[in-house]
């Protein structure tokens, strides 16, 4: 993994955080495919700078809505801020898992999300973000490359 995705992703905080740092931005929310089947919430998105509109990261997100309190539950749902800035804003207790990291082909359509003027291979990670010990979310989250 190049040494700057590597910085991106071998890490235990919110990717939202991590994103905004490096690209000196806040990160909004767009999702593009969303499911949900009683308590279990799914959806594909991209974060995106606010100012200049450059997807930076994409990916899916699992959620068992079960753990959440009816507030977070309808942040989540209402699908307009990052999972990372609601959890840090109503400040719930969390520990992320992060040991799997992935790499995505040029041609896969998560990298093609980007927008990229030339196919190159993304790198991403598996995730798993625990409520109070108890697994809650699962997360596919891929990277803009350089």
């Amino acid at each position: 993994m190049p040494q700057r995705e590597h910085g991106l992703l071998v890490h235990r905080r919110h990717m939202t955080l991590t994103l905004e740092k490096y690209y000196r931005d806040r990160v909004t929310i767009v999702p593009y495919r969303v499911h949900q089947q009683g308590e279990l919430y799914g959806r594909q998105l991209d974060l995106v700078t606010e100012s200049g509109g450059l997807v930076v990261m994409t990916g899916i997100m699992l959620v068992n809505l079960a753990c959440c309190g009816s507030e977070v539950r309808e942040l989540i749902l209402a699908q307009e801020v990052p999972l990372g800035r609601i959890l840090i804003e109503n400040r719930i207790l969390r520990r992320g898992s992060s040991e799997t990291f992935v790499r995505v082909e040029a041609r896969d359509p998560f990298v093609e999300r980007f927008g990229l003027a030339t196919p190159q291979p993304a790198f991403g990670r598996l995730a798993t973000i625990f409520y109070d010990g108890e697994p809650a979310v699962d997360l596919l989250e891929v990277v803009r490359p350089e």
